[in-house]
C-alpha cells in the first residue's frame, strides 16, 4: 500500500482541484472511470477492502483500505481531495455484508468527505430509488441519496440501470445460457423494459461529473430500449443460437436460477432482482445519457460474450472473508 509523502500531501493541497478519491478504482465501472481521469491528468487515490492486491495503474493510483471502523483515518485519506466518486455498495447480503451495514458505511464515508473538505460527491445510485420501496436494495439507494443531499456539499447522483461490457454480470450470463441449453426460461409476460448502458458511457459521465457546476441527478441509460423477451431474443440472434423461450410464472424462474446457482457456484439472481426488474425499474423514461447501442455492441464482441460464466462469488469474495465487497451493484450487475 502506498503512503503519501510529505511532498505529495503538499503538491495535493496546492491542486486540490486535480485529486479526486474514487471508491472501487479496480473494479468494474470503476477501472473505465480511472482510465478516463488519469487521461485528463488527475491525481486518483482509491479506497478498497483489498489493497493487497495487484494495482494495474502501479504509483499513478494511491491505493487506501476502507476504514470504515476509523473515520478519522478515513477523513484523513480524503483530505485534500476536491471530489469524491463514490460507487461502493452490495449487490446483495452475504455472510456480514448486509445492506443496513452498507448504508451505515457510506453515510460513514459521506461524513468522512465532509470533514476533509470534500467539495463535491459523485454518488452511483439506481434507477428509481424509493425511500417506499419494499425492495431493501433500492429503499437503501434511497436512504443514501438523501444523504448525499443533506450533506451540504455539491453533488452529482447518477442513477444507472443495467451496465453491459465485456465484464458485465447480466448479459454475459444471459448469453452464457443462451450458448449452453437450448430452452430460455422467461419469467412472466417478458414485456417489462430494460435500457442499458454501456459500461464506458456510463464511466464518462463519472469521469465529467467533477467539472460540472451546482447539483444534478441523472439517470443513466442507453439509447436502446428492449423488452427482457426482446434482449435475450436478441443476445441470441447475434450468437447465433437458436433458443426456445418458455414464459413461467416469477417464482418457477427463480427456482431454477437458484438451481443453476448450485451448480454454477454463485448467485446468478436474487428475489429482490427478478422483482425489480418485472416491475420495469430498469427503464426510466426521459433521453439516453449513453451513446453505445447495445445491439451494435453485441454484433462486435460476439465471439468473446457469454464464453465463460462470470461468478459474483468468485469475482468478489473467492478466497477471501465474507463482508462487504467493493462495487457490488445489484440491478447494476457493476
Amino acid at each position: 500500500m502506498h503512503h503519501r509523502t510529505d511532498q505529495e500531501s503538499t503538491q495535493v493541497g496546492k491542486t486540490p482541484d486535480k485529486t479526486v478519491v474514487i471508491t472501487g478504482a479496480f473494479s468494474y465501472t470503476g477501472k473505465y472511470a480511472t482510465r478516463i481521469l488519469l487521461g485528463r491528468q488527475y491525481r486518483i487515490r482509491t479506497l478498497t477492502y483489498h489493497p493487497e492486491r495487484a494495482n494495474p495503474f502501479a504509483d499513478r493510483v494511491q491505493v487506501f483500505p476502507y476504514n470504515f471502523e476509523h473515520p478519522e483515518r478515513l477523513t484523513e485519506t480524503l483530505r485534500g481531495a476536491s471530489t469524491l466518486i463514490n460507487t461502493y455498495w452490495v449487490r446483495f447480503p452475504h455472510g456480514k455484508s448486509t445492506f443496513d451495514a452498507a448504508v451505515q458505511n457510506t453515510v460513514t464515508l459521506i461524513a468522512a468527505a465532509k470533514n476533509a473538505g470534500v467539495r463535491r460527491i459523485v454518488h452511483v445510485s439506481i434507477a428509481n430509488p424509493s425511500l417506499h420501496s419494499p425492495l431493501r436494495y433500492y429503499k437503501g439507494k434511497a436512504q443514501l441519496e438523501r444523504a448525499v443531499k443533506e450533506s451540504g456539499l455539491a453533488y452529482t447522483i447518477l442513477r444507472p440501470t443495467v451496465i453491459f461490457g465485456l465484464e458485465d454480470i447480466l448479459i454475459n450470463n444471459i448469453a452464457w445460457f443462451v450458448r449452453h441449453f437450448p430452452v430460455f426460461a422467461i419469467p412472466g409476460d417478458g414485456c417489462y423494459r430494460i435500457r442499458p448502458i454501456f459500461v464506458e458511457d456510463l464511466a464518462r459521465l463519472l469521469a465529467d461529473a467533477p467539472e460540472q457546476e451546482g447539483n444534478a441527478v441523472r439517470d443513466a441509460v442507453g439509447p436502446e430500449t428492449y423488452t427482457f423477451e426482446e434482449l435475450v431474443s436478441q443476445i441470441a440472434a447475434q450468437l447465433q443460437c437458436r433458443i426456445h423461450l418458455v414464459h413461467v410464472p416469477m417464482a418457477a424462474a427463480y427456482l431454477a436460477t437458484r438451481v443453476a446457482g448450485w451448480f454454477v457456484g454463485d448467485v446468478v439472481l436474487t428475489w429482490e432482482e427478478y422483482k425489480g426488474l418485472m416491475a420495469a425499474l430498469l427503464a426510466p423514461e426521459g433521453p439516453s445519457t449513453g451513446e453505445t447501442c447495445l445491439s451494435q455492441w453485441l454484433a462486435a464482441n460476439r465471439e468473446e460474450i457469454g464464453r465463460r460464466y462470470a461468478s459474483e462469488l468468485a469475482r468478489h469474495y473467492a478466497r477471501l472473508p465474507a463482508r462487504e465487497s467493493e462495487n457490488l451493484n445489484c440491478a447494476n450487475f457493476q
